[in-house]
């Protein structure tokens, strides 16, 4: 994959430039536009990854099923495209606005701070997981409610911005109603 950047955001959420991705990410990483999407199955199943390894920031951390940024005049349905296809070997469809305003801060063991306004998708997959090892160590199909109880009982096993997403109401309810449509298209 050619050489990514992120879209710097100034205080108010507006593009003001672009940065190599990598460098980017450091101890002090700018505010900048990524997403999140969680993708499922037909069968209303919830794909969960553990990040490689070779990731910069929050390596072996398990995580929602892609995270991604949005290149300079690229839509967050084209980024989510691309990335899920690059991280995971999914193709995805009705990609949805769970979270569309999520936003984070936080900083990892290394001191590799993340700093996004991150909206959070849903997602179908439409084909089966090829994880690309650079991004994707490892993967489970599970129930959303067993993710979501994981998740509470042991948030130091997951990334910090999928544990600040299991606790808004509004994005599980999302979530929830996106996992009952697939249920009940597939009958």
């Amino acid at each position: 994959m050619q050489q990514e950047h992120v879209v710097l955001l100034n205080a108010q959420g507006k593009p003001k430039g672009v940065m190599e991705k990598y460098a980017a990410h450091n101890e002090n990483t700018p505010l900048h536009l990524a997403f999140s999407c969680w993708i499922f199955n037909a069968q209303g199943q919830y794909l969960l990854t553990r990040r490689a390894l070779a990731k910069k920031a929050w390596p072996g951390v398990w995580t929602n099923s892609v995270c991604g940024h949005p290149q300079w005049e690229e839509t967050q349905e084209e980024a989510i495209h691309r990335r899920c296809l690059y991280e995971t070997g999914v193709n995805v469809e009705n990609i949805t606005p769970v979270s569309p305003h999520f936003r984070y801060c936080e900083t990892d063991a290394s001191g590799i701070m993340e700093n996004e306004i991150c909206p959070v998708y849903a997602a179908l997959a439409v084909n089966k997981v090829q994880p690309h090892p650079e991004e994707v160590m490892d993967y489970h199909w599970f129930q959303l409610d067993d993710v979501i109880a994981s998740v509470r009982h042991t948030p130091w096993v997951f990334s910090p911005w999928m544990v600040q997403l299991v606790s808004d109401s509004s994005a599980l309810s999302a979530l929830n109603t996106f996992v009952k449509n697939i249920i009940s298209s597939q009958r």
